[in-house]
């Protein structure tokens, strides 16, 4: 066990002292806190509190002098009423007096045409919405009243109606699919590089020959299990620094109200945080042994990317099997990508935030996927101690079932 942790502190010092690593923490740190200021700069450049004007112009007379009540709406809009010219309006754009403006005209067959001027059409303009819906609104509601109809008559034409999503399936999910998606994201980048660091790690030892010291000195299992708590270590350190500056970050530049109506976190417990931190742990034992294996096969640093590759498609499969589940979370294929250990790490952590993971569920998720690092542990511990000195070319698949099963290798 000391020689576990002692090659553990020399993984540890060895990451945390990398250029890469140092630099890639502070930029991903950098970019959260810009990203959540995002909101503040743009009220900055526009102006917080800064309404578009808009000039409505009824020269016919349509609405009969009832578009001065658009001016008390909360419609977003410093709105002026006039009777100008087409030219007279063309020019208040031009001269920046006015943002836009809507003509309404009637034609010969009684139809209400709705212009909508701007100085320039981008393809982010288009009419806005809002006005024309207030605009019919209140042109329906002065034909209704020149009708005479009673109070209760006009309720008929207008009915109040009352819309609910419902579903006739028994299990329910609950919490904000944003949140589960961000986090799951979250999950997949500390795993994910997390594990990869271990076969860079080892591959740039070969190179270095730092590894025949480490072999000399201690047995490859003790190397192979130092290095990979060592990383994952430090991985979690990065990823709790990360999730530490986000929501340090959202409470400190984004608005409360914002951050409640499309960042709803009141699912996030102190046992969902617990069992995440688990899965993150297990997860990234699982791809940090493959990872540990695949990069005991190869002599150089280059040929590290593509011996990864098969683990690298098997996270993403993983990653994207539990992401897209979650836009359906009570159908068969979430609680299948929360079972799988391929995806599980992704996947339960959300399936419990959702309440759709019961006891049992959890336990035989955590027993699949801690059966799959033993296994997966053996089978790499024992390549590994033959595949580390090799300096030659790059070792097959069909070199490693065959060192697997020699008996002399144990």
């Amino acid at each position: 066990m000391k020689e576990i942790f002692t090659v553990m502190k020399f993984t540890m010092k060895e990451m945390l002292k990398r250029k890469a690593f140092i630099i890639s923490t502070i930029i991903i740190l950098v970019m959260i806190v810009i990203g959540f200021n995002i909101p503040k700069i743009i009220k900055s450049a526009v102006g917080e509190g800064a309404n578009q004007k808009l000039l409505i112009v009824d020269r016919q007379n349509i609405f009969e002098g009832n578009l001065e009540a658009l001016k008390q709406e909360n419609s977003g809009y410093d709105i002026e009423v006039g009777n100008f010219e087409f030219e007279e309006i063309k020019q208040k754009i031009e001269n920046a007096e006015i943002d836009c403006a809507i003509i309404l005209e009637k034609d010969e067959n009684e139809n209400i045409k709705v212009r909508y001027l701007v100085e320039s059409i981008t393809m982010m303009d288009e009419v806005p919405e809002d006005i024309v819906n207030t605009i019919n609104t209140l042109y329906s509601n002065l034909q209704i009243s020149k009708l005479g109809l009673t109070e209760e008559q006009i309720k008929t034409l207008t009915p109040n109606f009352e819309f609910s999503l419902e579903q006739t399936s028994e299990e329910e999910a609950h919490g904000n699919v944003l949140i589960m998606m961000l986090m799951s994201l979250v999950l997949f980048y500390a795993i994910y590089f997390c594990a990869f660091q271990v076969s860079s790690s080892i591959t740039t030892e070969k190179t270095s020959k730092i590894m025949e010291t480490l072999v000399t000195s201690t047995s490859p299992r003790t190397i192979i299990l130092g290095k990979t708590l060592g990383i994952g270590l430090v991985g979690l350190m990065q990823m709790v620094l990360i999730v530490g500056t986000a929501i340090i970050s959202a409470k400190s530049f984004l608005d409360a109200n914002l951050i409640n109506s499309v960042l709803d976190v009141s699912n996030i417990t102190v046992s969902l945080g617990i069992i995440t931190i688990i899965y993150f742990i297990l997860g990234y034992f699982a791809y940090a042994l493959l990872y540990a294996l695949t990069g005991s096969t190869v002599s150089k640093p280059e040929d590290v990317q593509s011996a990864n590759g098969p683990v690298a498609i098997l996270a993403v499969v993983g990653f994207y099997l539990s992401y897209f589940t979650m836009m359906n979370p009570t159908s068969n294929l979430n609680m299948i990508a929360s079972i799988l250990p391929i995806s599980s790490p992704f996947c339960m952590p959300f399936r419990i935030m959702m309440g759709l993971a019961t006891t049992k569920d959890i336990i035989i998720s955590i027993a699949i996927l801690l059966v799959t690092i033993l296994i997966i542990a053996k089978v790499a511990i024992k390549i590994y101690s033959v595949a580390i000195l090799n300096y030659g070319t790059k070792m097959s698949i069909k070199d490693m079932i065959n060192v697997y099963k020699d008996k002399n290798n144990k």
